[in-house]
């Protein structure tokens, strides 16, 4: 490959992954004033019909712009660059338009299965984004192909940016005006067509061009449509699968955590109001995949490069530093944030609702991280059968055992079964994978060494956080402003401990220190340590 290409592609896939970035920060924590302005029952309003939203974008945002950049990558000239977008653009044309009559029609019947039949209109009004999903997804998936990854970069900020200002106008006008919880939702769930719009705008040049304007004539033989609609349900569908995991897991919990509750005996007001405390736990969970991923993903190209270059022991090497910078940062997340939860879910939500509901979901951040980690180490690699087993596995295990689970013990049910279910398919992932890639979690005894070190942070944040609390009173301990301080020290005794305990037990290699923020200034510092002191 020359060397320019090679740099423009690099340079592309920084661009992406720092937008991907601040979407997904920005995804996570619009949430929180959301909840807050709008309480538990209107937050539930929300997160209900959130997962359908969530799905249409995984579709728009990674597995289909991910399949047709492979389509488009694979075509020799131009001319037949652009004919693939068209085609594509047919396929998922005729795809979505199935999703919205359906989604349009059945809104009521939906509804009704979720629980609560209020939640039709919500229904409707989210379902207009699948209209624009086929122009999205090409556009990206196009540029992609070409390594041209700015168009979709900003179409992808735009998107967040518009959707979450109409959200919280939307929370606003509510409060201000009085508006019931449904009201509200169906507003918010408006944004989702709205950033659709604005975002596809980046897209127009390209549509009125490649896909609007009359086709020319091929230079190549192209894959016939019934072809390329096989390639899309099989290749295409299952990197939508491996985008839209945790939320499919929320879908199941639409569908299931209103109704268990209901029919434990809450009053529906009742069991409302508690599914959107259960639901405090996503943005959380968010936010911790964000920080528990980004560093590790900048391997990702070292990864693709040592595979191209047929260098097997560059990618073990590159391999084993990915799935412990992974597993760590998520290792330190969740210990973290069960430590710290009190505090948090009175600084961020106002109360203690669900404490241990959260702390229990959280655990969900260890194994969705794992999970992403290894589906990118096995997509390189071109072997989904083990991530196709295991995400079916996984969904199995959530739709067989959530209901029971949530009319016996609650919404604590309902988190245990989220971590299970992730944890299934983790364990089905790692057991289906190559040898070298099991052996990576054990090798010179990494896991003991992380599992004793984030049980010390654990404890020492906790007793912490507990000292600092009795010392201040209980009419000070159970302000917000306590508890975010407490938050703070405990993030930063935590993170002090967790690097401490890293450095004395030799953790990680050099090669994954310089993989963390400010790893190099830490190695560079431990060696003048040692000579100061030799």
């Amino acid at each position: 490959m020359p060397k320019d290409h090679l740099n423009t592609m690099f340079k592309g896939a920084l661009i992406l992954s720092i937008s991907s970035l601040v979407a997904k920060i920005l995804s996570a924590v619009y949430r929180i004033p959301l909840q807050n302005m709008v309480g538990n029952t209107g937050f539930y309003v929300y997160q209900q019909i959130y997962p359908l939203y969530g799905i249409g974008m995984t579709f728009a945002l990674n597995g289909f712009p991910n399949f047709i950049s492979k389509l488009v990558a694979e075509q020799p000239d131009e001319t037949s660059k652009s004919l693939i977008a068209r085609r594509a653009f047919h396929i998922l044309s005729g795809l979505s338009l199935v999703v919205f009559f359906g989604l349009q029609l059945g809104a009521t019947w939906i509804a009704a299965h979720m629980g609560d039949v209020n939640l039709a209109p919500i229904i409707s009004a989210v379902a207009w984004m699948f209209v624009f999903m086929p122009w999205l997804a090409t556009g990206r998936g196009y540029y992609q192909g070409k390594f041209l990854m700015g168009p979709t970069a900003i179409s992808q900020l735009i998107e967040q940016v518009v959707r979450v200002a109409i959200i919280i106008m939307a929370a606003y006008f509510s409060v201000r005006l009085g508006w019931d919880n449904y009201r509200m939702g169906t507003w918010a769930m408006s944004s989702a067509p709205l950033a659709a719009i604005c975002s596809s705008l980046i897209f127009t040049a390209f549509g009125l061009k490649y896909l609007l304007a009359p086709a020319p004539e091929p230079t190549h033989t192209l894959p016939s449509y019934r072809k390329l609609t096989k390639r899309f349900v099989v290749e295409g569908g299952t990197l939508c699968l491996v985008a839209a995991v945790v939320i499919l897991l929320q879908l199941v919990d639409s569908f299931t955590v209103m109704r268990g509750l209901v029919r434990q005996g809450q009053l529906p007001e009742v069991a409302k109001a508690l599914k959107g405390v259960y639901d405090r736990g996503q943005p959380l969970v968010q936010l911790g995949l964000v920080v528990a991923t980004a560093f590790s993903a900048t391997l990702l190209p070292a990864l693709t490069d040592a595979l191209a270059k047929r260098q097997p022991i560059e990618f073990k090497r590159q391999t084993q530093a990915m799935v412990h910078v992974s597993l760590a940062l998520s290792m330190a997340a969740t210990v973290g944030l069960v430590a710290l939860m009190p505090q948090i879910n009175r600084l961020l939500f106002g109360s203690l609702e669900g404490t241990t509901a959260l702390r229990i979901y959280i655990v969900s951040i260890l194994f969705a991280a794992l999970i992403t980690t290894y589906t990118s180490v096995l997509q390189s690699l071109n072997q989904y059968t083990a991530m196709i087993i295991g995400i079916v596995a996984g969904l199995a295990t959530k739709v067989l055992a959530n209901y029971l689970f949530v009319v016996h013990y609650g919404i604590n049910g309902a988190s245990a079964v989220t971590v299970l279910s992730l944890a299934v398919m983790f364990a089905v992932m790692w057991l289906g994978s190559p040898e070298d890639l099991q052996q990576v979690l054990l090798e010179s005894g990494y896991l003991i060494k992380l599992l004793a070190i984030s049980a010390v942070m654990g404890l020492v944040v906790i007793l912490s956080c507990h000292q600092m609390t009795a010392l201040v009173g209980p009419v000070l301990a159970h302000t917000r402003g306590m508890a975010g301080i407490v938050t703070v020290i405990g993030v930063i005794l935590g993170v002090l401990v967790f690097v401490a305990g890293a450095v004395y037990a030799r953790l990680f290699t050099i090669r994954e220190w310089l993989v963390l923020p400010y790893g190099k200034r830490l190695i560079k510092a431990v060696a003048k340590g040692k000579e100061h002191h030799s």
